[in-house]
């Protein structure tokens, strides 16, 4: 299977100014997830691995630790309201120009710097043997439930609940447990993408320990990273 991996690393974040690539213990946020890319490139589970910017900043910073940025992405695919299969169709339709066409793409968040090289190739490996169209990571709950979950009504204070055995004496371990997406790890078939989807209507489930988990939207989360790393 021939797979292209994107690293998307847009410059206009707004919870944390230049999130991509400020300083974690040391070296840029986006070196946690190029580097054990580059590993799973050089190994060859992936095929090419690239980083979609649309700034210059990170591009140099993301080509001096070896990574190939082969082009700058337009500012329409890079704006708050642009989504994510925009950029990857972008990036497909780059390598068409060029007669190179793959069988998937490897989506793979900076935000998400918990991630190895193990956990891209095992994800791989489940997706190359499974008949399906996309994968998505994410990780056992065993807490979160409809039994501990509510909306609030419009005075907001009062709740509606999810579940009406709320206040039954359920115990969650009888209730069972979910899987929760963790934005780790997004594997798709190109026909997919092409039809405007990254998720299918029933993807596979790699499945991460939830301490890896961990998505760095801001500051707090930033703080919390530095400290468990």
């Amino acid at each position: 299977m021939n797979i292209l991996a994107i690293i998307p690393a847009r410059g206009g974040s707004k919870g944390i100014p230049k999130k991509n690539i400020i300083d974690v213990l040391g070296k840029p946020l986006i070196a946690y997830t190029i580097e054990p890319a580059l590993t799973a490139l050089q190994q060859g589970f992936i095929q090419e691995l690239i980083v979609s910017t649309d700034s210059d900043e990170i591009a140099e910073v993301a080509k001096s630790l070896g990574a190939n940025v082969p082009f700058i992405r337009p500012a329409d695919l890079a704006a708050d309201q642009s989504k994510s299969i925009d950029l990857i169709q972008h990036a497909i339709q780059y390598y068409e120009a060029q007669n190179r066409t793959f069988d998937a793409v490897l989506l793979l968040q900076p935000t998400s710097p918990l991630r190895t090289t193990l956990d891209i190739q095992k994800a791989i490996e489940l997706f190359k043997h499974q008949a399906a169209d996309s994968l998505i990571s994410g990780y056992k709950e065993e807490y979160i439930n409809d039994l501990v979950l509510y909306h609030l009504a419009s005075d907001g204070v009062t709740t509606i609940p999810l579940n009406k055995q709320h206040n039954q004496g359920v115990r969650r371990q009888d209730h069972g447990h979910v899987y929760v997406r963790n934005g780790c790890i997004y594997l798709s078939k190109v026909a997919l993408i092409q039809n405007g989807l990254i998720i299918g209507d029933q993807p596979l489930m790699y499945v991460m320990d939830k301490k890896q988990s961990f998505n760095i939207d801001n500051m707090d989360d930033l703080e919390l990273i530095k400290a468990y790393l």
